[in-house]
């Protein structure tokens, strides 16, 4: 299948228009139409291969919404019309441990990914959703919940399920305490899941001009990490501690305000940290985890979590052809908190 997209084609050039070949379907395989993706960070560091190992031309995108165009003779749980969605990965090995729990995104053989990564079967790389149409084995495609506003739900296919996996996984509702560090696309997410849990959150930032966004989210608290009284008073004052800051950065300021057994787990940073003084884990068997997407089963239960509580993200659309802009916004932290691509754009730009 002919489609055409954006492509980054070289680690330095900005996305342009770029026509290429969807695989052909196969048995197992859904076609749909792309109406609505998601801008992530990671399509930022993809597109300018900052993590490495990126090959070009690549069209970025894994926070898709679709409407369903075709299936393969062997699929049964879609059908033409269906409104759908795609996040992170789109095969696995489906045979290993990690896959057989539920647990594809650590599949032993490695996850394929919806942009970057070769297909199982043809070995040609996939391309993601800053396109018009989009094909994926059955498996790995989600439901979407009636009743969804279907424009802001595609941020919930990365930002959403990166952050209330770790929620679900150190056991957060009804009582938790849970700090929030960091604000833009994954941070809001988790305020507004944690809070949906049954939390009680607390913003922790820099800036004291984000209270107001912090509040107007659904958090109860905030708190000013350069503020050092403040930060001494909430001493061993947190369950879990969602840490989504995209960079390198320190550690060291939030691991006392965990209580005994509490975990900081890190969404945000892919790469180095400073140096960690391990005093604090030690004297309250403290614990810094990681935490990467979730799995399909773990996805589609928060989808559905999201339309029983009417959980959405803050977008703002743009058209296909403002994402260059929208690429140097998103380095700048200007985005309030999530870009969303409106596909039908894409034949005008």
């Amino acid at each position: 299948m002919q489609t055409i997209g954006y492509a980054a084609k070289s680690s330095t050039a900005p996305l342009e228009p770029y026509t290429f070949e969807r695989r052909a379907l196969r048995p197992e395989d859904v076609a749909m139409e792309i109406l609505y993706c998601g801008v992530c960070h990671s399509d930022l560091h993809t597109a300018r291969n900052d993590w490495g190992g990126d090959t070009y031309p690549i069209v970025p995108g894994h926070e898709i919404v679709g409407r369903v165009t075709e299936v393969g003779a062997a699929v049964t749980d879609y059908k033409v019309g269906d409104h759908v969605a795609v996040g992170c990965m789109v095969d696995s090995c489906l045979h290993c441990d990690q896959c057989n729990s539920g647990e594809e995104q650590y599949c032993r053989e490695g996850m394929t990914q919806t942009y970057g990564s070769p297909d199982r079967q043809s070995g040609e790389i996939t391309m993601g959703g800053y396109a018009k149409h989009l094909i994926v084995r059955e498996e790995f495609v989600l439901r979407l919940p009636e009743g969804l506003d279907l424009a802001r739900a595609a941020p919930l296919l990365c930002a959403g399920i990166t952050t209330y996996s770790p929620l679900r996984t150190f056991g957060v509702g009804p009582g938790s305490r849970v700090a929030v560090v960091g604000m833009g696309g994954l941070g809001h997410m988790a305020i507004k899941l944690a809070v949906a849990l049954g939390a009680h959150v607390t913003v922790i930032s820099r800036s004291p001009s984000k209270e107001g966004d912090a509040l107007e989210l659904g958090a109860h608290a905030f708190l000013i990490s350069s503020d050092a009284d403040a930060m001494a008073q909430a001493a061993s004052g947190f369950d879990v501690i969602i840490d989504t800051v995209p960079v390198k950065h320190d550690l060291n300021p939030y691991l006392p305000l965990l209580d005994v057994d509490g975990t900081l787990c890190i969404v945000g940073q892919v790469g180095p940290m400073d140096e960690m003084v391990t005093v604090p884990m030690l004297m309250g068997r403290r614990r810094v985890a990681g935490s990467l997407i979730g799995g399909i089963a773990e996805t589609q239960e928060m989808l559905d979590f999201c339309g029983r509580m009417n959980i959405l993200p803050e977008c703002e659309m743009i058209r296909m052809d403002q994402i260059n802009e929208a690429f140097e916004r998103m380095d700048r932290a200007d985005v309030r908190y999530r870009f969303v691509i409106d596909m039908a754009s894409l034949d005008a730009a």
